[in-house]
C-alpha cells in the first residue's frame, strides 16, 4: 500500500522525480539532510537515508565544498567498435581504483557503487569486471593504493619510540586523506594488502633486539595501529555532520549550550566546571593518546620491573 511506503522512500522518489523531470540539472545542489529535516519533518537519520538511497542509485554525487549534488547522466554504451569489452579502451586497474577513490573521498564508501563508478569512468558496468572481481575487492585495493601513496622511510629512524611515532602520524595523514579508509581496515582479520603489510613489518620491526617475546610484539604493534585507527573513526562521522547541519563542531555546541547547561547544572557539577574551558579537537585527543600510549610502551620495555 502507498500509505505503507518508508518515508525515506517517498522522499527520495520526489527528489528522484524532479531530477528526471529536469527541475533540478547536473550540479545543482540537492536538499542536504538538514533542510529535509526541516521540510519534512523526518529525523536527520531518516534524510540521511534519502541521500544515501539517491547516491546508490547513481543521481547524486557528494562534492567537497558543494554538498550532495545531482549526478551527471550516464553516457550512452559505447560502440562494439571500441573493444571486445564493450568499454573504454583505456580502462585500466588503476583508472578504476583512482576514480573509485575519489568517489570515495567525496562521498564516503556509500557513494561507491559499481554503476556510478562505470558512469565516472565512461564504461560499461561489465567493463569493470575485467579489473576487480567485485566492489569488495575494489575496497581493498582502494586502501592498498592509498596507502601505498604514503610511504614509509627507506630506512626506519633509530629508536623504537621515534620508528613508532612516525608510523602513527604517516596513518593519522592518510586517514586524515581518506576518511572512509578506517572503516575499511580490520584489526583482527589481516587483509591481503601488500601495501598495507608494510605498516605492520615497520611496527614489528621497531621492537626488535629489545628481548621481547613474540606475544608482547605483536600486542605493542596491533595496540597502536588500533588506536590510530579508533580516533580515525570518527573523522567521517565528523565531516559528515558538518555537511548535514551546515554547523562546524564549534558551532553545533555553541547551539546547544543552553541545553548542555541545564542538564549539567547541579546534577553533574564536575562535568558543568569543566566544560567552559575544555576545547577538545580530534587532532588535540589524537596527539594526547599517542604520546600517553608511548609512555606506557616505555614502562613496559625500559622500566625496571620488565
Amino acid at each position: 500500500m502507498a500509505g505503507s511506503e518508508p518515508p525515506y522512500r517517498r522522499i527520495a522518489a520526489e527528489i528522484r522525480r524532479r531530477i528526471m523531470l529536469g527541475e533540478l540539472g547536473p550540479g545543482d545542489p540537492v536538499p542536504s539532510a538538514r533542510q529535509l529535516t526541516r521540510e519534512h519533518g523526518v529525523a536527520i537519520a531518516t534524510a540521511t537515508k534519502v541521500l544515501a538511497l539517491l547516491r546508490d542509485e547513481g543521481l547524486v554525487l557528494t562534492r567537497p565544498g558543494a554538498g550532495t549534488v545531482v549526478a551527471a547522466p550516464r553516457p550512452a554504451a559505447p560502440h562494439a567498435g571500441r573493444g571486445s569489452s564493450g568499454g573504454d579502451p583505456e580502462l585500466s586497474r588503476e583508472r578504476l581504483v583512482r576514480a573509485a577513490i575519489a568517489l570515495a573521498d567525496a562521498g564516503g564508501l556509500a557513494a561507491v557503487s559499481m554503476r556510478q563508478l562505470a558512469a565516472e569512468l565512461g564504461a560499461t558496468t561489465m567493463a569493470l569486471y575485467r579489473h576487480v572481481r567485485g566492489r569488495d575487492d575494489l575496497i581493498l585495493a582502494m586502501a592498498d593504493v592509498v596507502l601505498a601513496d604514503a610511504p614509509l622511510p627507506a630506512a626506519p629512524p633509530a629508536g623504537w619510540r621515534t620508528s613508532l611515532e612516525l608510523l602513527a602520524r604517516v596513518q593519522w595523514a592518510v586517514y586524515r586523506r581518506h576518511r572512509w579508509l578506517p572503516h575499511v581496515i580490520s584489526m583482527s582479520r589481516p587483509q591481503p594488502m601488500p601495501d598495507g603489510m608494510v605498516h605492520t613489518e615497520w611496527a614489528l620491526r621497531a621492537t626488535a633486539g629489545l628481548g621481547l617475546d613474540t606475544q608482547l610484539r605483536w600486542h605493542v604493534a596491533v595496540t597502536l595501529m588500533a588506536y590510530v585507527r579508533g580516533i580515525a573513526t570518527n573523522l567521517e562521522a565528523q565531516a559528515q555532520a558538518v555537511q548535514d547541519t551546515g554547523l562546524t563542531d564549534e558551532q553545533w555546541v555553541e547551539t546547544h549550550e543552553a541545553t548542555f547547561q541545564r542538564l549539567t547544572t547541579g546534577r553533574y557539577p564536575t562535568l558543568a566546571a569543566l566544560t567552559e574551558t575544555v576545547d577538545l579537537e580530534l587532532d588535540t585527543v589524537f596527539e594526547f593518546g599517542l604520546h600517553r600510549l608511548l609512555d606506557g610502551y616505555a614502562a613496559l620495555i625500559e622500566g625496571p620491573a620488565r
